[in-house]
């Protein structure tokens, strides 16, 4: 039902609507909407740079699988751009909001003013501008529907003046509606059609050594139980990516480790070794294939992923599934009979991890002072508490966490920074806000805390309380 409101009291009322409880930002943007927002009940972020505030955002919408929101003005719109890289390599659903110096002043040379439309279309699958109030609920709605929707990835809107006043301040009739399907990540749960169910199922029970790869769509799905299940029915042993680190038990005689570049040498060869691969919700990307050379080039490839886009990407494949993982693996669980188990080939993965394990075993008992990151990560592995969020800064931090620490509880979860040094920081802290009831610790390194050192200023003003180990090499070193 239409009523006379202002731009910014839309916007609150919307963005409220979908869930949003926190807000991230670098002041000076849309002052109105931000009041109208605390109104409701959302809490402001004032951060203290754009791409903190991106990273922020980024954790928040990874952990609670729903769209996590930052915004900055116009003189600020590029390091936010900036700081959406990593929610864009890490399919996050960030809604991203910007002021924009008015219409009539583009291409004038107008005082700190820059394009934004090539920045930012870099990191988003969807950027409008929008001009006036009017045209707020047609972008806004289109931001949530494309951010969750198949690949989630960031969106933005530039509003038209400096802080987006021109959209916010103004009154206009207008509609608060909310789509709830766009309110949770995935919005949509197509199934993979029956007969490339059956084709998978044929090739994945004639293979001597197959191998299920998972992703971060394993992740985004809520997919945990089927992969387990399909794994043990099937007899099929699983390499988790470092974005579904926490989604097959660390113990499970099937597992494998982390495979790529940041990777347990364990997985790599058993990657290599196998005669079918199951890519299910992976991009395989180069991280996870370490230069599209694991597994090699020419391997029987299957693969599921919700976007048809990815489906042959790297890899050509003996069969492409399009659809939900989750409920594409309970489609195919449907259609299988259990396997009987591939005894010589899971003892030999089994003998692969084995070696793996002993291979580090001195470093990771060490009692050499300064403590190894190895024994550090043992340590962490024994007593991170069951409900933990692990948040890992890259390089080191993404090493030691992602091929070292082992996740003991279904419920703890990992996410990790997808390409810019400095993102554990900030990164905790949208994580946090996320699930402000669970322990959150941030593994970072001597170069990756100073990035973003000042927020912990913003971690201590808004009461957000985290736990921060910072790995020291006194070197900033790979």
């Amino acid at each position: 039902m239409m009523s006379k409101m202002t731009g910014a009291r839309f916007m609150a009322e919307t963005v409220h609507g979908y869930g949003i409880t926190h807000v991230f930002f670098m002041p000076y943007i849309a002052p109105r909407a931000l009041m109208e927002m605390e109104k409701l009940g959302i809490k402001r972020i004032q951060t203290h740079g754009e791409k903190a505030a991106a990273y922020m955002a980024d954790a928040y919408a990874r952990i609670k699988r729903s769209p996590g929101l930052c915004m900055a003005q116009s003189v600020g719109a590029v390091n936010l751009a900036a700081g959406l890289q990593d929610a864009y390599l890490a399919c996050a659903p960030v809604i991203a909001l910007t002021g924009r110096e008015n219409q009539i002043n583009q291409q004038r040379h107008a005082y700190q003013e820059v394009d934004h439309v090539n920045p930012f279309s870099a990191v988003t699958k969807y950027s409008a501008f929008v001009a006036n109030p009017e045209q707020l609920p047609v972008y806004l709605r289109q931001a949530f529907r494309s951010a969750t929707s198949g690949t989630p990835a960031p969106v933005h809107l530039d509003l038209e003046g400096l802080a987006g006043q021109m959209v916010v301040d103004y009154e206009a009739d207008l509609e608060v509606i909310i789509e709830e399907s766009f309110v949770q990540v995935p919005p949509f749960r197509p199934e993979a059609e029956l007969e490339k169910v059956l084709e998978t199922l044929r090739l994945l029970t004639q293979a001597k050594r197959p191998i299920i790869v998972a992703g971060g769509g394993v992740t985004a799905s809520g997919a945990r139980a089927e992969l387990l299940e399909i794994a043990e029915k099937l007899s099929i042993p699983v390499a988790t990516s470092l974005n579904a680190k926490a989604m097959f038990p660390y113990n499970h005689p099937l597992a494998v480790g982390v495979p790529g570049l940041y990777s347990r040498t364990c997985a790599n060869q058993a990657i290599c070794e196998a005669d079918l691969v199951f890519f299910i919700g992976s991009h395989t990307g180069g991280q996870v294939t370490n230069g599209y050379q694991i597994p090699p080039q020419g391997t029987p490839i299957i693969q599921l992923d919700i976007n048809p886009e990815e489906l042959g990407r790297n890899y050509p494949i003996k069969v492409g599934m399009q659809g939900d993982i989750r409920n594409s693996l309970r489609r195919i669980i449907e259609h299988t009979e259990t396997v009987e188990p591939r005894i010589h080939w899971i003892n030999q993965i089994q003998e692969l991890v084995k070696d793996w394990k002993e291979s580090v075993s001195d470093v990771v008992n060490s009692d050499m002072i300064p403590m190894r990151p190895e024994r550090l990560c043992k340590e962490l592995t024994d007593y991170l508490p069951s409900d933990a969020i692990l948040v890992s800064d890259t390089g080191h931090s993404g090493i030691w966490t992602g091929t070292i620490i082992d996740l003991k509880h279904s419920n703890q979860m990992f996410i990790r920074c997808s390409g810019s040094l400095g993102w554990g920081l900030p990164a905790a802290i949208g994580a946090k806000c996320a699930q402000p009831d669970r322990p959150v610790l941030c593994f970072t390194g001597d170069g990756g805390i100073w990035y973003h050192l000042s927020e912990l200023d913003t971690a201590m003003k808004c009461g957000i309380n985290m736990v921060i180990l910072v790995n020291n090499n006194h070197s900033l070193n790979q």
